[in-house]
């Protein structure tokens, strides 16, 4: 199990908008943007 597989999706959804409000890099929004695509989440509010 990966670390962001542990999130909650509340949790891995305010952590990816966090990420981009702060500017973390590219490769790190990705991963999370890809771990919310794996839980079939959408990120429309």
């Amino acid at each position: 199990m990966s670390s962001l597989e542990s999130l909650s999706n509340e949790l891995l959804l305010d952590s990816y908008r966090m990420a981009m409000e702060i500017g973390v890099s590219k490769d790190f929004l990705d991963l999370l943007l890809d771990e919310i695509k794996n839980r079939g989440i959408s990120l429309q509010a």
